[in-house]
C-alpha cells in the first residue's frame, strides 16, 4: 500500500477521534520499540501506525485497553468484601473493649493504692493518740 487514507481506516474504526487516539498509542508503542505487523516502507511511525489499523494486522481490543490504562490517573481499587468489612469492624470493638478494661483495671489500682495509704495514715501510733484524744 503506497499511501494509507483515513477512509481506509474507518472502515476498521468508525470513530474519528477513537482512530486517532488508537493510531496515536500504537506510534508511541512503536517509537517504544514494539514489534511492526507491515512492511515500515521508509514510513515514520504514524503512518505505520494506520497502516496496520487499516490493513487489520493488529487486535484493536488490545490497543484500546492499553490506551485506557495510559490515560488512566488513578487505578481501580477493588471494594472490600463484606467478610473483610465485617472482620475489620470487629477486630476494632475488640481493640476499643480492650483499651476500655485496661482504664477500668487502672482506676482500681490506682483507688486501691489510695485507701492504702491511707490505712497507713491511720496505722501510725503517734496519729492513733489523736484520734482517741479528741
Amino acid at each position: 500500500m503506497a499511501r494509507v487514507t483515513v477512509e481506509d481506516c474507518v472502515l476498521q474504526i468508525p470513530n474519528r477521534f477513537e482512530l486517532v487516539m488508537i493510531a496515536a498509542q500504537r506510534a508511541r508503542d512503536i517509537a517504544a520499540g514494539g514489534t511492526l505487523t507491515v512492511d515500515r516502507d521508509n514510513d515514520k511511525n504514524p503512518v505505520v501506525a494506520l497502516r496496520e489499523i487499516a490493513d487489520t494486522t493488529l487486535d484493536l481490543e488490545v490497543l484500546k485497553n492499553s490506551l485506557i490504562k495510559g490515560l488512566q490517573k488513578v487505578a481501580e481499587a477493588d471494594e472490600p468484601e463484606e467478610e473483610i468489612v465485617d472482620f475489620l469492624a470487629t477486630e476494632q470493638d475488640l481493640a476499643r473493649d480492650a483499651a476500655a478494661a485496661e482504664d477500668v483495671r487502672e482506676d482500681a489500682l490506682s483507688m486501691a493504692e489510695e485507701d492504702e495509704d491511707e490505712e497507713e495514715l491511720i496505722e501510725e501510733p503517734g496519729d492513733q493518740d489523736l484520734i482517741d484524744e479528741n
